[in-house]
């Protein structure tokens, strides 16, 4: 059973780690967003930071992106937090 459980975390710890590989370009590209919208000022490093369909675009993606990976990362997180209590008991 203990075994079981072991293997159980493995692979959450397995799919989360994939998760969080695939949100971290939707966390860059929030991050571009907001720094073109409120730290650039017009000086932004690119061009088309500079432009509001690009930065409210980028904004939309990001926010996207980031909301899926709490979608799916929740359930995981919570038959993680389950085995391990388990496994303490």
């Amino acid at each position: 059973m203990r075994s079981n459980n072991e293997q159980q975390l493995k692979v959450i710890k397995r799919k989360i780690f994939r998760l969080q590989l695939f949100g971290a370009p939707g966390a860059i590209i929030l991050g571009l967003g907001l720094y073109s919208l409120f730290g650039a000022n017009g000086q932004a490093f690119h061009p088309a930071l500079n432009n509001s369909n690009v930065v409210f675009s980028l904004l939309a993606a990001g926010i996207t992106i980031e909301i899926w990976q709490f979608l799916q990362l929740l359930p995981l997180l919570k038959e993680q937090a389950k085995l391990i209590n388990s496994k303490n008991v």
